[in-house]
């Protein structure tokens, strides 16, 4: 089982709207979104 960490960040509110209603309406969830960006950027970055 993987070990899950509660974070806070601070967001443009705006931003942070839109793309949680872009989430919603795609079936998607927030935290798992920005999980696999944060695993594609640290990939990219060992290349």
């Amino acid at each position: 089982m993987i070990k899950k960490k509660k974070v806070t960040f601070s967001i443009d509110a705006k931003i942070y709207d839109s793309y949680r209603e872009f989430c919603e309406k795609n079936a998607f969830l927030l935290s798992k979104k920005i999980e696999i960006y944060m695993r594609e950027e640290l990939k990219n970055e060992k290349k």
